[in-house]
């Protein structure tokens, strides 16, 4: 290079950064995004307690936003670990790996759950506490997409009390995840992310707020009998706590403190100090303070332990959804104030959604049952027919995995075990149809149902059988509910968009979880998540 030609290619070299700073800055983007999933919550919660709704939280999240009214879970285990994963990478279990809360892994004998990992530790927790990370997830998510559109200038958090509600949607590459740990009533996070918690985390934990929740025990906002839109405050299927002795208000919830920090997670005070964590991240750690994008994925599990122990129907849920709209309302009054009203996208979700009471149905004279898997039953006619037990190695999300190694050493055929267990199954009047997962193309559904068991079906990953329960039919509960069909009340949740580039309206054509994703790569202006099979929803965006 000619010694005059130095000085022009170094002064060009100077000022390239500030060039594609400002290139960068021309691109229209929301200070902050904030990402917010409530663990069980059905779409009709948004309408079901509207009339004591204030007007701060879900009626300003209905009048100022665009609600997406018919959207579904389009594949068929809609269990918590597979809602987070598939609304953040805009994928299907089939693609992303996440086919469940857990699985068997036949390589390992054992069931493996989601976010496991046990390559790294769990920092600020109990000693004891599980190790976890994202590495179980197969895909990029929309907030890794983020950080790489950016050059990982985009500061990304995940915040939830489950673990698995916090790392997946923070995707691989984030600043952080953080979940709470039961046993010590610490927010945590992993060596994954971090050698030691942030100076402003271990503040938060020192103030003990878990403590003063308990303090205030849990009463309802209202007189309890002017719960309207609940069952009776004691039902026979209902679930109790440990420490009382009928499932009913007020609760005194101070005898558990220093002893039982996991059972707020079945209250509402689970919600309030998740957000009063997610309040302190944005503060402490800067988010929307600056020209580059941030995301903070919020995800409140509290609902879903309430539901699971009390049902859709209690007084419980409907305080709970009472409490939290008084949180969302705090929540949008926090974020005008400390990233400006108008400058951050917002979206509300689910994971999931969830079933009626099986008794409470039954009491209303519609059809519906609590059974117990019939495994030793099974086990027996196996026996009987092929002169072997534990022909099936495991269960899982509704699947049965035969016992290749068993079988083979035994000189059977494994296509014939199989249909006898098909044959077997699909008798039993409480199963809709059993149909062998590598077959799902040809099983007695109609074709968008099909559809969805074949997004849902993970190749490297599912059992060998799938069994599909009648609408209203669960294995394994006694009291409270659960959810993980694909039936409507599990699978039909809400989606509001509010804030920056989102125009008021609803939309009534079916949308879908994985369409999350898509839609905010379209607002954002980045690549959408390697798995990513969404479509943009386009109504939504000004």
């Amino acid at each position: 290079m000619k010694k005059w030609m130095l000085p022009f290619f170094g002064g060009l070299l100077a000022v390239s950064p500030l060039i594609a700073q400002n290139v960068s800055s021309e691109i229209a983007r929301p200070k902050l995004v904030v990402g917010l999933m409530v663990d069980q919550m059905r779409w009709d919660f948004l309408y079901r307690y509207y009339g004591r709704y204030g007007e701060n939280g879900i009626k300003r999240l209905l009048k100022d936003g665009f609600a997406c009214e018919q959207t579904f879970i389009p594949y068929a285990q809609t269990v918590t670990a597979s809602g987070h994963a598939s609304v953040y990478t805009g994928s299907v279990p089939a693609i992303n790996g996440i086919m469940g809360n857990e699985w068997h892994d036949r390589a390992l004998g054992r069931t493996v759950y989601c976010v496991e990992d046990p390559r790294v530790k769990t920092i600020g927790g109990s000693p004891i506490s599980p190790p976890m990370s994202p590495r179980n997830l197969w895909t990029s998510s929309i907030t890794d997409e983020l950080r790489l559109a950016t050059n990982f200038k985009s500061k990304v958090i995940g915040i939830a009390i489950k673990d698995r509600g916090g790392i997946l949607p923070a995707g691989h590459s984030a600043n952080a995840a953080y979940w709470y740990d039961g046993l010590s009533g610490n927010w945590v996070s992993s060596t994954y992310y971090m050698e030691s918690l942030p100076a402003w985390v271990q503040a938060f934990n020192g103030r003990k707020i878990p403590d003063s929740l308990y303090r205030l025990g849990w009463n309802t906002l209202y007189p309890v009998n002017t719960y309207a839109q609940s069952d009776l405050d004691d039902v026979p299927y209902e679930g109790k706590f440990q420490f009382e002795q009928k499932p009913v208000f007020p609760r005194d919830l101070s005898p558990l403190i220093g002893k039982n920090y996991g059972q707020l997670s079945a209250t509402p005070h689970g919600s309030t100090l998740t957000l009063q964590f997610a309040k302190t991240a944005v503060v402490a750690e800067e988010m929307g303070r600056d020209a580059v994008t941030d995301f903070l994925a919020v995800s409140l599990s509290s609902p879903d332990y309430t539901g699971h122990q009390f049902g859709p129907n209690s007084i419980e849920i409907e305080d709970t959804y009472l409490r939290l709209d008084r949180e969302l309302g705090a929540f949008f009054d926090f974020l005008d104030k400390q990233v400006g009203k108008g400058q951050y996208l917002f979206f509300i979700t689910a994971d999931h959604a969830v079933a009626q009471v099986p008794g409470y149905l039954n009491d209303k004279k519609i059809p519906a049952g609590s059974l117990s898997f019939p495994i030793a039953a099974m086990d027996q006619a196996l026996q009987k027919k092929f002169g072997y037990r534990k022909l099936v190695e495991a269960t899982g999300n509704y699947q049965l995995y035969l016992n290749y190694r068993l079988i083979d050493s035994a000189g059977l055929d494994r296509y014939l075990v199989q249909n006898f267990l098909l044959d077997y199954l699909n008798k039993d009047s409480s199963i809709l149809t059993a149909f062998a997962n590598t077959s799902i193309a040809s099983a007695n559904l109609p074709a968008q149902v099909r559809e969805r068991f074949q997004q849902g079906y993970n190749a490297k990953l599912a059992g060998d059988i799938q069994v599909v329960l009648k609408p209203a039919y669960f294995y394994g509960i006694r009291t409270g509910t659960t959810h993980g069909s694909w039936y409507p009340y599990d699978s039909h949740i809400p989606l509001v968009w509010m804030g920056w580039g989102i125009r008021p309206g609803k939309l009534y054509r079916e949308t879908y979880m994985t369409d999350i994703a898509a839609t905010l790569a379209a607002l954002l202006k980045v690549q959408m998540p390697n798995g990513c099979i969404g479509t943009v929803i386009h109504e939504a965006i000004k």
